[in-house]
């Protein structure tokens, strides 16, 4: 079938339409006409194939990555990256008006850095001696050589594995595991060893590979953070995302929920008398108190803790997982009524309904797209809203 794209929409797919019916095609760009086959089909949608591209956009360009449309991680390596980030700004508008059903501001700013070699942590998976990524749509496995948008450390990692894994001393019970890198020492977190356990000597061959494969935490931009805890992986933008989602922010009191190790709490620890730092992962937690010691620390879960503030604390950021604010929280943060709050979004799916919820007590003031993830479909916002009632 001959496709004319529309648009592109969350997730890296775009759409067009045929004879009425929806049709979904990854790695295509708006305008471009295309001769495409269908994978999957039901009820109204369609999941197709591009076979060919018969007229092309002015956008497109040649991806430098040899798995690109075959690795399930990056979706836009073959558009021009100024273009990705016009088109990331469009789709967020359209999900804030499809999922939150309201009008997103006109204007939404966008924050950018390097494109590639900016990924401080990966996760690799394993089919006995086969390491890589998972194939896009499947949990099969590319083998995988090196990575464009990851780091130099994480890429000399790499390598040092592929040529680790062709040796006997490779345990082939090992299915996945985790590279953090401060680009200096690359933490080794196991996710998956099935039942078994690694033993002392694999360690050791691993931190002679690949330094600080042994430590159980490391310093990243002056925060300790343990091989469990979350930090951001864009390694250009850290402080851009700080400034950011701080800007403004001012008073006497503040309530840093979902804080991690201290990324915001950092910076805010300037600004307020008293800083309410809120993790309930006890690794995360651990890490906050001693990179931010003047902060109060509380370990427990945001939906438990709002239960127990009674008075209105004047700025409240929130950086919840992609699952976004649930509705204990949302209904908490009516309540008690913060002057101020900024949400920090991974989805904006989940975004758009939080804002929803949170209307009309708040009123946007602004949002601002941080690609924290360039060539991939993910897209970062941070939202400043002000209390309207």
């Amino acid at each position: 079938m001959e496709l004319l794209i529309e648009k592109l929409i969350y997730g890296g797919d775009s759409l067009a339409r045929d004879n009425g019916k929806v049709i979904f095609t990854p790695f295509v760009l708006p305008g471009e006409r295309v001769i495409a086959s269908a994978v999957s089909s039901r009820k109204d949608l369609t999941r197709a194939h591009a076979t060919e591209i018969v007229e092309k956009s002015p956008h497109r360009t040649q991806p430098p990555c040899p798995y690109f449309s075959t690795c399930g991680g990056c979706a836009y390596q073959h558009a021009a990256y100024a273009y990705q980030v016009e088109q990331k700004v469009e789709i967020l508008k359209d999900v804030l008006r499809r999922v939150g059903r309201f009008t997103p501001p006109d204007s939404i700013a966008a924050i950018t850095g390097p494109e590639w070699e900016y990924r401080n942590r990966v996760q690799l998976h394993f089919d006995g001696r086969k390491m890589g990524y998972h194939r896009a749509g499947s949990h099969d496995i590319v083998s995988v050589d090196q990575c464009p948008i990851s780091s130099p450390a994480i890429n000399r990692a790499i390598k040092s594995l592929q040529t680790m894994t062709r040796s006997r001393r490779w345990p082939s019970f090992l299915r996945t595991f985790e590279l953090f890198s401060n680009e200096e020492k690359t933490l080794f977190n196991v996710l998956d060893a099935g039942s078994q356990r690694l033993s002392r000597n694999f360690f050791e061959w691993m931190n002679g590979e690949i330094p600080g494969a042994l430590d159980s935490s490391l310093v990243y931009d002056g925060f300790r953070v343990s091989h469990r805890s979350f930090f951001q992986v864009n390694r250009f933008l850290i402080n851009q995302l700080v400034e950011a989602a701080t800007a403004g922010a001012e008073g006497e009191t503040c309530l840093d929920l979902y804080s991690g190790v201290g990324l915001f709490s950092r910076a805010l620890a300037a600004k307020f008398s008293k800083v309410t730092a809120v993790e309930a992962v006890q690794s995360a937690a651990h890490d906050l108190e001693q990179n931010v010691p003047a902060v109060t620390s509380i370990r427990q879960s945001v939906e438990d803790y709002l239960l127990t503030v009674d008075s209105p604390p004047d700025y409240v950021i929130a950086d919840p997982p992609r699952a976004g604010l649930t509705d204990k929280v949302t209904r908490e943060l009516l309540r008690i009524k913060p002057k101020r709050v900024t949400l920090v979004s991974c989805d904006p799916a989940t975004l758009a309904r939080d804002l929803a919820a949170l209307q009309p007590a708040y009123g946007i003031g602004s949002i601002t797209l941080i690609d924290l993830f360039p060539q991939t479909a993910a897209i970062e916002t941070i939202t400043h809203l002000a209390l309207a009632i």
